[in-house]
């Protein structure tokens, strides 16, 4: 039987769904195939929940009960730092142990709003334009809202699940809402409002298909979605999403181009505003939520599949890609 170190907590904001979305994998990997360990990692402490025992990150093993537990594969449940952003993959890679994620470079530049945009142009996907701004750098806020226009968002650049993001209507809130990401990050996307509808759609890899789910709409309660729309439920989420068909192909296509192009592993959630007839991409999840609130298992289950079949699905193609 495999053992599989599940990873979760992390040392970002997003901990706290990292937690939860760790606890989803652990409860529905089937224990029947897998001896499943979750690992919360928390700076330089990672430790085996149920025992409280400190993982050796010399070979990333664990003591526990007398016996020395070296783990097949990883499987990736750590959103934001320090895995969704690429720094662990390195030192798995290094100990020749499979993960159910992005590689580092891949993980990195995904994290990157601002950087990945870059990357997407050249799938020809439309894109919001956009600006980027450093911490400490003098900004003339009267021009950054001439040339994108108001509304516009403001949102940390290396940073997940909404923290930090303010959509600004007024040229009086821009610099406010500059300073609400610096809590977060040290870099601010600014980008243009598109008028449309939400939508959110995942997408994996069995064998060489890349694989698009189904569609989901997302309705906010609040203008937009936010954290509490993500994950208190004050959003309607629906999953098909009340699409024609060849609206719904169009955004799968997309994620399945932008999984390629990305050299994506694992499951990636890709996010859309629908604008017209039009799919703008909003940003790639390399390590999307899977408690129970989000949307990824919402479409496992919409295509078919139980979060059983899913997870281990995920497991075994990290096997066969290592």
């Amino acid at each position: 039987m495999k053992n599989i170190a599940i990873l979760t907590g992390g040392d970002s904001a997003e901990r706290v769904i990292s937690l939860r979305s760790g606890q989803v994998v652990y409860d529905h990997l089937p224990a029947r195939h897998y001896r499943r360990f979750l690992i919360d990692v928390q700076g330089a402490n990672w430790r085996e929940v149920s025992s409280g025992v400190l993982i050796d990150k010399n070979d990333f093993s664990l003591l526990l009960g007398g016996e020395v537990i070296r783990f097949d594969a990883v499987f990736g449940a750590i959103h934001g730092s320090p895995l969704e952003d690429g720094k662990m993959q390195g030192y798995f890679d290094m100990l020749g142990i499979p993960y159910t994620c992005c590689n580092g470079f891949v993980s990195a530049l995904t994290m990157n709003k601002h950087l990945t945009k870059q990357v997407a142009a050249a799938t020809g996907v439309p894109l919001a334009a956009s600006a980027l701004v450093r911490r400490g750098e003098a900004v003339d806020v009267e021009a950054l809202a001439g040339r994108l226009g108001l509304p516009l968002f403001v949102k940390p650049n290396t940073h997940g699940s909404s923290f930090g993001v303010t959509k600004v209507k007024a040229l009086a809130d821009l610099a406010p809402a500059l300073e609400a990401v610096w809590p977060y990050d040290n870099e601010a996307l600014v980008e243009a409002f598109l008028p449309g509808r939400e939508f959110s759609n995942g997408v994996f890899c069995m064998g060489e298909q890349v694989v698009a789910l189904p569609v989901t709409e997302i309705i906010p309660e609040a203008e937009f979605f936010d954290f509490s729309a993500k994950y208190e439920g004050k959003s309607q989420e629906l999953t098909p999403a009340p699409l024609p068909e060849p609206l719904a192909e169009q955004c799968q296509e997309w994620s399945r181009r932008l999984y390629r192009a990305l050299n994506c592993r694992g499951v990636v959630r890709c996010d859309y505003i629908l604008v017209g007839e039009a799919f703008f991409l909003l940003e790639v999840n390399t390590i999307p939520g899977l408690s129970p609130a989000s949307i990824v298992p919402q479409q496992v289950r919409a295509y078919g599949w139980t979060l059983e079949t899913f997870f281990s699905h995920l497991v075994e193609e990290a096997f066969q890609h290592s």
